[in-house]
């Protein structure tokens, strides 16, 4: 093995940065890739194969500074070499040569490296070749690393100082099989921060990490792996920060802090079933509940929050271990993933919520959520659950919706005990398509005594800032006198129609009055719109229990 170089004399202290990682920025020098747009369509269209002198001479020509001689290389090098996933294979038929690499145009690390630093040379800037360990292709997590180096990278001078590159890396990517090289551009590899280039890079002489403190291997090793995915999508970290996730009492947390509003899902063995992800303004929180005892692989993705259509990325993976389940935590097949309200909820109209958690406990089966409403917004909720055999109406008739000014209370009275889901849709009430998913609350009763009958039935005629105060019960006793209070506006004559019909009566904006249920098994409350019609409208429909 080659000697490592020794460190350069001429670096001072302040070439060094500072680990952890400060969130600055993914490069270590100030770099705008846009003033780069020209500097990089010219270096790709050069084509010279047979000198790497007369390539370096073109490539220079638009190249001025230090910054930009390196960085006409590195996009050279990064759209013109591809790796020799043969010859990786092959090693004993494989030259690193500079002049052979530029000439069959492929080449594994070593080459890539060998070829930059002697371009660096040509055009008069110092490189070095640096060799170590990489959690590159094979990598599995948590393994240990023994043995001989198994990447090469290079380090630049630029600005007084050193700097870290990876043309390899930069160039695209191996697939599983290891058989086939796609070029894929990355940007990533460009100067990157050392506190992030450490991430994956562990150089045999660890002055070459260009950090303070240095990493020993034993941290490399631990360390979560961030692929490029992670930084590019502007996520800055992640805990825990090591592979391995012991379960503490059945559960098992992760969370990512990001600096822009993010989308993210998670699959914990191929599913998102066994786990509670909320969103947050800067990251997301996840509580993974796994119902096996066992090793889990965890992967975590993300995407821009503006991205509709984008898909996802794997930003992060863990293994999860798990030595005991908590079977409370069994969620519902029907909870979607983030639960509870955020700031993506905001943004479709829901507003200050009364409940910001995910979960809803409730100890005598009521609860109520409430919600400021964005404009023009027609809502509509539905409760769901693995172990009961609510029909579709039954669903929503559950929940009772109150609107007051644009505010929105869900009143809900749930018809057993257990975990149940709170799905909440809406649309714009101007549009007359379907009402689109909007989001869910997870609701927990475990008082098992809980059998709330469900709310009475409405009809198109009860309008939406109408209100029942009493009954809330959909099911009323038989042969009882029956208290109503309800408030409507803008009719004429209300009746309660049971066996017999009785009037309410109006007073303060509220309609009062009393109905006797012997010898009937519904109950209707009609309005009259207007005094001079005969015509009355049903709103509401009340079952009456048998006898």
């Amino acid at each position: 093995r080659k000697n490592t170089p020794s460190f350069p004399e001429t670096t001072t202290a302040h070439s060094f940065s500072a680990y952890p990682w400060d969130k600055s920025s993914l490069k270590s020098m100030p770099v705008d890739l846009q003033q780069f747009e020209k500097l990089d369509a010219y270096a790709l269209k050069v084509n010279i194969k047979n000198s790497v002198e007369e390539l370096v001479k073109a490539l220079l020509k638009q190249a001025r500074t230090d910054l930009e001689k390196v960085r006409a290389i590195w996009m050279w090098i990064c759209h013109h070499i591809e790796y020799d996933v043969v010859g990786y294979h092959n090693k004993s038929q494989l030259s690193s040569k500079p002049i052979d690499v530029l000439q069959t145009g492929k080449s594994i690390c070593e080459g890539y490296a060998g070829l930059f630093e002697q371009m660096c040379s040509i055009a008069g800037i110092q490189c070095m070749k640096l060799s170590g360990y990489s959690k590159g292709y094979g990598y599995k997590m948590g393994q240990t690393f023994t043995g001989d180096s198994d990447h090469a990278w290079n380090a630049v001078y630029l600005d007084g100082r050193w700097h870290l590159l990876d043309s390899t890396w930069g160039s695209g990517a191996v697939d599983d099989s290891f058989t086939k090289f796609t070029f894929r551009y990355n940007e990533f590899y460009f100067l990157t921060h050392p506190a992030l280039f450490i991430n994956n890079h562990f150089p045999d002489n660890s002055n070459w990490q260009l950090l303070k403190p240095t990493l020993t291997l034993k941290d490399f090793e631990n360390n979560m792996v961030h692929n490029s995915n992670f930084y590019m999508l502007g996520l800055l970290t992640a805990h825990p920060e090591t592979t391995v996730i012991q379960t503490v009492n059945g559960k098992a947390s992760v969370s990512v802090d990001c600096r822009s509003a993010t989308l993210f899902t998670f699959k914990l063995k191929g599913t998102d079933e066994h786990g509670l992800m909320t969103l947050k303004k800067h990251g997301m929180k996840l509580d993974i509940y796994p119902q096996k005892t066992g090793s889990h692989k965890l992967q975590i993705f993300a995407k821009p929050s503006k991205a509709s259509d984008e898909v996802y990325n794997c930003v992060l993976e863990y293994v999860v271990e798990c030595k005991s389940v908590d079977k409370a935590m069994r969620f519902p097949k029907d909870l979607h993933q983030p639960v509870g309200p955020s700031w993506f909820t905001e943004r479709q109209g829901f507003l200050r919520p009364s409940h910001p958690d995910p979960i809803i406990h409730t100890n005598d089966g009521r609860c109520s959520v409430t919600f400021t409403l964005g404009k023009d917004i027609s809502v509509l909720a539905s409760l769901h659950s693995d172990n009961s055999s609510l029909t579709e109406d039954m669903r929503r008739r559950h929940i009772m919706q109150i609107h007051r000014g644009n505010q929105i209370e869900l009143k809900i009275h749930l018809p057993h005990a257990g975990n149940f889901v709170l799905k909440i849709y809406a649309k714009k009430k101007s549009d007359p398509g379907n009402y689109d998913y909007i989001f869910n609350y997870l609701i927990t009763c475990l008082n098992t005594e809980v059998k709330w009958p469900a709310f009475p039935q409405s009809y198109s005629k009860w309008v939406e800032d109408y209100e029942i105060l009493e009954p809330l019960s959909g099911l009323l006793p038989v042969n009882r006198n029956i208290q109503f209070k309800l408030k409507m506006h803008g009719i004429a004559k209300v009746l309660v129609q049971a066996e017999n019909t009785y009037p309410l009566t109006q007073s303060r904006g509220y309609w009062e009055g009393t109905c006797n249920t012997s010898g009937c098994r519904e109950v209707f409350v009609m309005v009259h719109e207007n005094a001079n019609h005969s015509f009355y409208s049903h709103v509401l429909k009340y079952e009456v229990e048998t006898q």
